[in-house]
């Protein structure tokens, strides 16, 4: 055993976290991108072309709904047998998935057989994408130093401004080619060519160590053999409670970065260009708050930071489609970067944040479930409900309600939030014991 080992073990931990989530990011965002702006023509065709986005965005949902499934499967496995374990068979499903659906045939040359493999492979993405989350998560934050949790554990959330930053300006390059190559062609390509990143995610994932946290119990003899049932009998409220903070940011993001694209080209009018372009953006400055926001939680505490980007996601709802229906790049960039504030506050804490709520012999399956709820059965179709709000109400108003609800849930459940579980760091501070010693760790 050599001394440098530990010390390198939580940024490699970082790292690997990081890049694996930001291919499962990068295979999910382009699906979501490439449903605002492609599939309705290609899998809908005979429809109305706003009815036929409306039908995309619920294959888009079809996956979302997925998500809790795969954070119980993921989760039963996580605590009996180990987080890293986990987060390779989630890559290569996701993988796999993703470059499959660059391959489906069109509408126009097998029928209704198309959008059926397409649903069916997006639930898959949603089964491996439901159980990734806290994998990554946990790999992050029990490596994590004393006092450094809120910012190690920002890492893996680090991968979605950066996989949204990718995706979005894949497509906007791709946008620029002939539509007509665009449609037939041009959109297979960040499909297929993200097997390249799923074997580079891979290496590094096979490098990790085994989370400390989980290496202590399996030391002790904890293993749960029933974590689900451990969970939902005597921890439900604290499962509610994360599902409640975890809320407020998965909505927001799915209104403000994914269905505001086919908002702000099919209803505003803007172009292609200039919405990716604007997303593009507001990617970039998410990833510069992230990290702002996790070094600010980690001296003041994971509540006031949380508390705030819900406050803000509320109070900005109106604000925000306002600034989108001016319809200048200027108005849609300022939108979506100032949405950022509020969505990347409250994603910055999530990790160390709900992980707290949980003891490490159940803590996979406990975050699994706090983040899935809210991000499958809510978030994931919350493009679907947006649309058919807009479609009732010919307006955003209702949209924009719907985010200030969503916000005042997500900042009554931090109000509410318990104490962190025993030997795990408080909201505010981290406590000693996450830890495990040196010898532990090469388990």
């Amino acid at each position: 055993m050599t001394t440098e080992q530990p010390k390198r073990t939580p940024v490699l931990a970082a790292f690997s976290s990081l890049l694996g989530s930001t291919i499962e990011w990068y295979d999910f965002y382009i699906y979501g991108t490439a449903t605002a702006l492609v599939f309705n023509a290609i899998f809908f065709p005979s429809f109305d072309p706003l009815v036929g986005t409306l039908l995309a965005f619920g294959t888009f949902s079809a996956g979302a709904i997925m998500r809790p499934l795969g954070g119980i499967v993921c989760g039963h496995f996580g605590d009996k047998i180990g987080r890293k374990s986990m987060l390779v068979w989630t890559l290569v499903l996701m993988g796999g998935a993703t470059v499959l659906i660059g391959l489906i045939p069109s509408y126009a040359q097998i029928g209704v057989l198309a959008p059926i493999i397409l649903i069916v492979l997006r639930c898959i993405q949603g089964l491996a994408f439901g159980g990734e989350w806290a994998g990554a998560v946990l790999i992050a934050v029990e490596h994590a130093p004393p006092k450094r949790s809120g910012f190690f554990g920002s890492f893996p959330q680090m991968g979605s401004p950066i996989a949204l930053f990718l995706s979005t300006g894949t497509f906007a390059l791709l946008a620029q080619m002939p539509k007509d190559d665009f449609m037939s062609w041009g959109w297979r390509i960040p499909f297929v060519s993200s097997a390249v990143l799923i074997i580079v995610g891979l290496f590094f994932r096979m490098k990790l160590l085994e989370s400390p946290a989980f290496v202590e119990v399996l030391a002790k003899g904890e293993i749960v053999q029933q974590p689900m049932m451990e969970v939902l009998r005597k921890h439900m409220r604290r499962v509610l409670v994360g599902a409640g903070i975890v809320l407020c940011t998965t909505v927001a993001f799915y209104v403000q970065a994914i269905f505001v694209v086919s908002y702000a080209t099919q209803t505003v009018g803007a172009s292609r260009q200039v919405v990716l372009n604007a997303v593009l953006i507001g990617s970039a400055f998410e990833l510069f708050m992230l990290t702002l926001f996790a070094l600010l939680a980690d001296k003041i505490g994971m509540k006031p930071v949380a508390f705030f980007g819900a406050l803000w996601t509320a109070a900005f709802s109106f604000p925000f489609f306002w600034l989108i229906d001016m319809g200048t790049f200027m108005s849609i960039t300022s939108a979506i970067s100032l949405a950022m504030v509020g969505i990347a506050a409250l994603f910055s804490v999530l990790p160390a944040y709900v992980s707290s709520l949980f003891d490490a012999k159940i803590r996979y399956t406990g975050i699994s479930l706090a983040y899935g709820i809210p991000s499958g059965l809510i978030g994931g179709v919350t493009p679907l409900l947006a649309s058919s709000l807009f479609i009732w109400a010919q307006a955003a108003w209702p949209i924009a309600l719907y985010l200030v609800g969503i916000g005042t849930i997500s900042m009554i459940a931090v109000i509410m939030s318990p104490k962190a579980v025993k030997g795990f760091a408080e909201p505010e501070t981290q406590a000693p014991g996450l830890s495990v010693p040196r010898e532990a760790r090469t388990v």
